[in-house]
C-alpha cells in the first residue's frame, strides 16, 4: 500500500505543482542573452511611442506628450511637435535629456520632468513595453529605422495637435469665387491645448493684429474627422449663432493651411502665427478620438 501511495503522488503532484506555477505567473523584464539592452535600444533610430495602446491611469510626462524618442549615446532625443517632424534634429527631434542603463531597467534623466526608472519587457524584435512601478502605467513603443519611419502618417493621424502648436492661424487667403458666408469675416482662429482638446476660438481683430494682442469675439467645440483620402481631413467648427462650418482641410507645408467651405464653395489659406516648441511640459496627448466620415 506504502507503495502505492508513492507511486500516486509521484504522479499527481508534477500536476498540481504546474497548475500553480501557472497561476502565480510574473512576466519577468528584459533579460534576453543574445542581445543587451543598450544594443536593443539603439539599435533602432526611433521609438514609437504607441499611445493609443497604453495601460493605467498614472503618467510618464515625457512620454505621453513624445511621438518618438530616440536613444543616442547617452542624449535621450523626442519628436514632441508635428512643426517640422521628420526634419527637425536630422528626424530625431530636440534633446529632452539623458539616460542610463541598469539590466533590465532604464533611468531617465529628463530636463523638464526629473528622473524615472522604466523596466523594459521586450514583446518582440522591435516591440518594447516600458512599465513605471511608480505610475504603475505601461507604455508601447515600436521601433523604426528613420528611411522606413512613416513621419507623414504621424502627422495626419495627429493634425489636431498641429493645429495646436500656434498661438493662432491668421487668414490670409479668401479665393474670389464661392457664394458668401459668415466666416468671410472671421480673421483669426486659435486651436486651444490640454482640456478636453476641442476647443477653438475666433477673433474679427484686422488682419496683421499681434496674436498677443488678439480679441477672441467666440469660444466654440470643433472636431476633426478623417475622410477617404489619408491627406483630407473634414474639420467642423461649431458657432452656436450660425451653427456648424464644415470645411476639407489640407496642410500645405508646416506654416499654411488651407480651409474649403464646403457649403459656399470658398477657399480660404491661414498662415500660422507665434509657432510653439514643446517640451510638451503644458500639453498630454489623448487617446485618438478622430471619426471617420462615410
Amino acid at each position: 500500500m506504502k507503495t502505492i501511495k508513492i507511486l500516486l503522488a509521484a504522479v499527481v503532484l508534477p500536476f498540481l505543482f504546474s497548475s500553480c506555477v501557472t497561476d502565480v505567473y510574473v512576466e519577468e523584464p528584459y533579460d534576453d542573452g543574445s542581445v543587451s539592452l543598450p544594443e536593443l535600444m539603439e539599435g533602432y533610430d526611433l521609438w514609437y511611442v504607441d499611445y493609443d495602446r497604453t495601460i493605467g491611469n498614472g503618467d510618464v510626462p515625457f512620454l505621453s506628450r513624445a511621438f518618438t524618442i530616440s536613444f543616442l549615446n547617452g542624449s535621450l532625443y523626442a519628436n514632441n511637435n508635428l512643426v517640422g517632424i521628420g526634419t527637425t534634429g536630422g528626424g530625431f527631434g530636440i534633446k529632452v535629456g539623458s539616460y542610463g542603463y541598469f539590466p533590465t531597467t532604464i533611468r531617465f534623466f529628463h530636463d523638464i520632468y526629473g528622473v524615472y526608472d522604466l523596466e523594459v519587457y521586450q514583446t518582440s524584435a522591435n516591440q518594447v513595453k516600458l512599465y513605471s512601478r511608480s505610475q504603475n502605467t505601461t507604455y508601447f513603443l515600436v521601433g523604426y529605422q528613420r528611411n522606413t519611419f512613416d513621419y507623414d502618417r504621424v502627422f495626419y493621424d495627429n493634425i489636431h495637435y498641429f493645429l495646436q502648436e500656434y498661438k493662432a492661424w491668421e487668414k490670409v487667403y479668401t479665393s474670389h469665387a464661392g457664394a458668401l458666408n459668415d466666416f468671410d469675416n472671421e480673421h483669426f482662429i486659435q486651436f486651444m491645448a490640454g482640456g478636453s482638446d476641442d476647443t477653438f476660438r475666433s477673433s474679427q481683430d484686422a488682419p496683421g493684429t499681434n496674436v498677443n494682442n488678439i480679441y477672441w469675439d467666440f469660444t466654440g467645440q470643433y472636431g476633426i474627422f478623417n475622410t477617404g483620402s489619408p491627406y483630407q481631413k473634414i474639420l467642423t467648427l461649431n458657432y452656436d449663432f450660425w451653427g456648424n462650418e464644415s470645411f476639407t482641410l489640407s496642410v500645405i507645408n508646416d506654416n499654411r493651411i488651407r480651409l474649403y467651405h464646403n457649403a459656399s464653395g470658398t477657399t480660404y489659406e491661414l498662415v500660422g502665427r507665434g509657432f510653439i516648441q514643446y517640451l510638451r511640459q503644458s500639453v498630454q496627448r489623448s487617446k485618438t478620438t478622430t471619426k471617420k466620415v462615410s
